[in-house]
C-alpha cells in the first residue's frame, strides 16, 4: 500500500509539473467559499515537499492576512495554493519582505515550485 501511495504521489508531482511548466499555474477549484485540500476558503497554503495534497490535504503553512509573510526551511518543490476570494493573488519572492517577486498565482489556482530560492510569499489584494 505504501509503494501503490508513494507512486500516486509521484505521479502527481509529475504531473502537476507538467501542468505548471506547459501552462502557468494550475487552476484548482471553481471560485466559491469553501475550503479545498485543507486549504481555508479565503487562504493561501504551501504543502509540505513533495505532498500530492489530494492525498495527504494538511498544509503546512496557511496564511490569511494581506502582505508580505517570510518563509523558513522550504527546500525543494511545494504546492502553494491560492484559495483566496475576491480576484486576490498571491506572488512568490526571491527576497524577504516580499520584493523581487518571480512569480504570480491567480485566485483559485495552484503551482508546484521549488521553493529554494523562494524567502517571502505575498497576499495581493485585488
Amino acid at each position: 500500500m505504501r509503494k501503490m501511495m508513494s507512486a500516486a504521489a509521484a505521479a502527481f508531482a509529475t504531473a502537476a509539473t507538467a501542468v505548471v511548466a506547459m501552462s502557468g499555474a494550475a487552476q484548482a477549484a471553481p471560485a466559491g467559499d469553501t475550503a479545498l485540500w485543507g486549504c481555508p476558503s479565503g487562504a493561501v497554503c504551501i504543502y509540505g515537499e513533495g505532498v500530492n495534497p489530494a492525498l495527504n490535504p494538511h498544509p503546512t503553512n496557511v496564511y490569511y492576512s494581506y502582505g508580505a509573510h517570510n518563509l523558513s526551511n522550504q527546500f525543494g518543490y511545494h504546492v502553494v495554493l491560492n484559495n483566496q476570494y475576491g480576484g486576490a493573488s498571491a506572488s512568490l519572492c526571491k527576497n524577504y519582505g516580499g520584493s523581487n517577486c518571480v512569480w504570480d498565482i491567480p485566485q483559485d489556482y495552484y503551482v508546484n515550485y521549488d521553493l529554494t530560492p523562494i524567502n517571502s510569499i505575498t497576499l495581493n489584494r485585488p
